[in-house]
């Protein structure tokens, strides 16, 4: 039974608490890109990840990868390139350092839709993350702290000129966004 009704959470393996990753795959089932959420578990259980679910068709997956979790990431990345023809950007954090995330989170909470972590696929240059800092972005307020850009927007993202485009050109590094509302059910399953 799904810890969150009314959403697409599926499981397809055994439990294994030891490595349980918060997985993220950047943009996909937007824009065309499309990536199923079943297919996405079969890859991560053909890589040999074990306690595999994914929240949502936007690329949450939680699992324990064997060994290595950067390598499962990349693994991961090349996994997917081969099947569909593109590439993504997997980018997955401890059940540990998304709740660290979480209480670091430098905002005031209005609405968990309005505000997201944008988890970096690295920790930015000092120097670019001082001139992106700088940068204008109407009333969106936004400050990086270590691998994550902390992020409100004052109408919400889909209006916002701080986009996924203007963060990587600024920061020098991918990543990709999650509301608050989606991190906080991502770290509920992770510890379920």
């Amino acid at each position: 039974m799904s810890p969150f009704p009314g959403h697409d959470v599926a499981t397809n393996a055994t439990r294994s608490e030891a490595g349980r990753r918060i997985v993220l795959v950047r943009a996909v089932n937007v824009g065309g890109v499309k990536l199923p959420m079943a297919e996405l578990r079969e890859i991560a259980t053909e890589l040999g990840a074990s306690d595999v679910a994914t929240y949502i068709a936007s690329g949450n997956l939680v699992c324990s990868p064997p060994g290595d979790p950067d390598h499962f990431d990349r693994a991961l990345e090349t996994a997917i390139t081969a099947r569909y023809g593109y590439f993504r950007e997997v980018i997955s954090r401890s059940a540990e350092e998304v709740a660290a995330a979480l209480d670091a989170h430098p905002f005031e909470v209005v609405d968990d839709r309005f505000s997201s972590i944008h988890f970096l696929v690295a920790e930015p240059d000092p120097a670019l993350v001082a001139a992106f800092e700088k940068q204008d972005f109407g009333d969106d307020l936004f400050q990086v702290v270590g691998r994550d850009l902390h992020i409100r927007y004052e109408s919400g993202a889909g209006r916002s000129k701080l986009t996924a485009a203007s963060i990587a050109r600024g920061l020098g590094v991918q990543g990709t966004a999650r509301n608050l509302r989606t991190v906080r059910a991502l770290l509920e399953l992770a510890r379920s």
